[in-house]
C-alpha cells in the first residue's frame, strides 16, 4: 500500500508543548480519552498561530507513552504524502497493524484478496482497511489526524470527515482526535448530522486569555534568558528580560504561540544582540488580536525590513534592488514548491544563484521564519502557513519588496524548470545497459541520485503543476509557449525516460493534460479577446 514513511508523531522535528504549559488543554484530552461514555471524536478547533499541533504533538506523545495511540497522521500542504487525502487511511492502517498483531491478521487477510484496496475510493478505504479490521480484532485505540485543513479537498465538506460520519458509530471502542482551522469545509463537516453527535469541540482560540497569556509568559521566561547564554559575549543583568518586557510581548502576541515562538527566534539571532532585538521589538505599536491583522503581520514585516533594509541609506540603489529580487525568487520557491526543496535543489533549479552557498546567503537573514538546515541537502522549510500567507497576500503584506505573487513566481519556476530539462537531461542519463531491466540494477538509486538528482528530479515531476498555476493570459504566455514547444520537439523522450528511472511514469499522462488544459484556457482568452476586438 501506498503510505507516508513519516507523518506519524515519532517522525520529523515537531515539538510537543513546554513542560508546565497547556495543562489545562492536555488534562482534558486526557479526560476524554479516559472516560469510556465520552464523545468518540474530538475536534481541536483553533486559529492560525495558537499551538493545534504543538497540542497534538505532546497528546501523542503522552498516550503512546501510555500505550492508547493506535495511528497518527500530521497533514502537511508542503508534503505531497501528507496533503494527499488517499494516503491517509493507508497510512493509519499500516501503523495500527504494525501496533496491533489481531489488526495486522485481519487487514492482511484484506489485501490478500484485494492488493489494490489501497487505490480504491475513500470509502472503500475506510471500510476495508480501517473499520472492518477494527470490527473484527475488536481493538480499543486512539487515532490521531493533525492540521486536516491542510490536505488538499475538493469536497464542499471535509471528504475524510464525511467519511467518518458514516462509519463512527461502527467501532465505537476507538477515539478520533482531530485538529484543524475552522476553514468552511472543516466546520460543514463537523456539521454533518452523522458525525455532529458524536463529536466535543474546544475551541482554541476561545480559551481564557489568562491562562494562555500565563503559559505564553512562561515560554518567554524559559527561553528569552537561554538566547543570552548560548551567544556567551553578551553581557546582560541577571533581571533580563525584565517582567513588564515580557507582559508587553504577551499583549502583543494576543493569544498566539506562533507569535512568540517567532520572537524568540527573532531575539537569537546570532549576528545581533538579544537586548537590542528585543528592545526594537517591545517598542513596535500595539496591535489587534484578530489573524491578519494581529501582531504576526507587525512582526514579520518589523522581521523582513530589519533583515533586508538595512542595507543601506538608499532603498532604491540597485544593489538592494537586486537582493529584493533574490529574496522573492528564492523565498517563492520555497512558498511554492509542491514538495519542499534543499538549498542544492534550489541552487540548481533557479537560475542566477548557481551554488547552495548564494542560497545560503538569500536565506540567511529568515531563520526566525523559516526552517533553514545546516545542510544544504535538507529541505528549506516554512515555519508556519501563517508566512506564506502572509508574503502572498498582497492586503496583509503592503511592501511590494517583499510580496510573492504567485502567478509570477509559478511562471518563473516554471521556465526555470524546463531550462534545467534542457540542460541536463539526455538519453539514457544514467548510463544503464540497453534494455535493461530496471529491478535487476542493483544502484540504481545511487546512479539516479547521482545523474538525476533532488533538483531535476523535482522540475520533471513538477513542472506541469506549475504551468497548470501560471497565467493564461499576459506578457510571459508567448515566452511559455515557446519554452514549452521547444522542450517538446527535443527532449520529450529524455523526460519520460528519466520518470521511469524516478519509477513515476504515470506522472507524464497527468502532465499532457495539464499542459493540454493550459493551452486550453490561452486559445479560449484569446478568441474572447479577438470578439471583444
Amino acid at each position: 500500500m501506498r503510505r507516508s514513511a513519516d507523518a506519524d508523531h515519532l517522525s520529523g522535528n515537531r515539538q510537543g508543548c513546554l513542560r508546565g504549559t497547556r495543562k489545562e488543554i492536555l488534562l482534558r484530552l486526557e479526560e476524554w480519552l479516559t472516560d469510556e461514555k465520552g464523545q468518540r471524536v474530538f475536534w481541536l478547533n483553533g486559529l492560525a498561530g495558537t499551538g493545534k499541533s504543538t497540542i497534538a504533538q505532546t497528546f501523542a506523545e503522552m498516550s503512546f507513552a501510555d500505550g492508547k495511540l493506535g495511528a497518527s497522521f500530521f497533514c502537511s500542504r508542503d508534503h505531497q504524502d501528507r496533503n494527499n487525502l488517499q494516503v491517509i487511511f493507508p497510512t493509519l492502517a499500516f501503523q495500527l497493524a504494525y501496533r496491533y498483531l489481531p489488526f495486522r491478521e485481519e487487514l492482511l487477510r484484506v489485501l490478500r484478496d484485494n492488493p489494490d484496496t489501497g487505490q480504491k475510493t475513500l470509502f472503500l478505504q475506510m471500510e476495508k482497511l480501517i473499520v472492518n479490521p477494527l470490527k473484527t480484532a475488536c481493538i480499543s485505540t486512539l487515532i490521531i489526524i493533525d492540521a486536516l485543513d491542510e490536505c488538499k479537498d475538493e469536497e464542499p465538506a471535509s471528504a475524510i470527515l464525511s467519511i467518518l460520519s458514516c462509519y463512527v458509530d461502527q467501532i465505537p471502542n476507538v477515539k478520533f482526535f482531530i485538529t484543524g482551522r475552522p476553514e468552511r469545509r472543516i466546520r460543514l463537516g463537523f456539521q454533518l448530522d452523522a458525525l455532529q453527535p458524536f463529536t466535543e469541540v474546544l475551541e482554541l482560540h476561545k480559551a481564557p486569555r489568562s491562562l494562555v497569556d500565563n503559559d505564553i509568559k512562561l515560554f518567554f521566561q524559559t527561553h528569552l534568558p537561554k538566547t543570552v547564554k548560548n551567544q556567551g559575549h553578551c553581557d546582560v543583568t541577571e533581571e533580563w528580560p525584565l517582567a513588564h518586557d515580557i507582559n508587553t510581548l504577551c499583549e502583543k502576541a494576543a493569544g498566539l504561540f506562533i507569535y512568540a515562538s517567532t520572537v524568540v527566534k527573532f531575539v537569537a539571532s546570532q549576528y545581533h544582540e538579544p537586548p537590542d532585538r528585543l528592545a526594537l521589538l517591545i517598542s513596535l505599536p500595539q496591535n489587534t488580536v484578530r489573524e491578519g491583522n494581529s501582531g504576526i503581520d507587525s512582526l514579520y514585516t518589523e522581521i523582513l525590513k530589519q533583515a533586508y533594509c538595512a542595507l543601506g541609506p538608499d532603498s532604491h540603489n540597485p544593489d538592494n534592488q537586486e537582493v529584493y529580487h533574490s529574496f522573492r525568487s528564492v523565498v517563492g520557491a520555497v512558498l511554492l514548491a509542491f514538495n519542499p526543496l534543499s538549498m542544492k535543489s534550489l541552487s540548481s533549479l533557479l537560475p542566477g544563484f548557481g551554488t547552495p552557498s548564494k542560497i545560503s546567503t538569500a536565506l540567511n537573514p529568515l531563520h526566525s521564519l523559516l526552517l533553514v538546515p545546516d545542510g544544504t541537502e535538507h529541505p528549506v522549510q516554512v515555519f508556519h502557513k501563517s508566512f506564506p500567507d502572509f508574503l502572498m497576500d498582497s492586503k496583509r503584506c503592503q511592501d511590494p519588496r517583499f510580496f510573492v505573487d504567485p502567478p509570477v513566481h509559478h511562471t518563473e519556476l516554471l521556465l526555470s524548470c524546463l531550462h534545467l530539462m534542457e540542460e541536463r537531461l539526455k538519453r539514457n542519463i544514467c548510463d544503464l545497459e540497453d534494455y535493461v531491466d530496471l529491478s535487476s540494477v542493483s544502484d540504481l538509486s545511487a546512479r539516479r541520485k547521482e545523474c538525476i538528482g533532488d533538483g531535476l528530479g523535482y522540475a520533471c515531476q513538477f513542472w506541469t503543476k506549475h504551468l497548470a498555476n501560471s497565467p493564461a493570459s499576459g506578457s510571459d504566455v508567448e515566452k511559455v509557449k515557446q519554452a514549452i514547444d521547444r522542450f517538446f520537439t527535443t527532449h520529450l523522450l529524455f523526460w519520460v525516460e528519466a520518470l521511469i528511472i524516478m519509477r513515476n511514469v504515470g506522472a507524464s499522462v497527468h502532465s499532457i493534460n495539464d499542459v493540454e488544459q493550459w493551452y486550453i484556457s490561452v486559445s479560449y482568452i484569446y478568441v474572447v479577446a479577438w470578439n471583444i476586438h
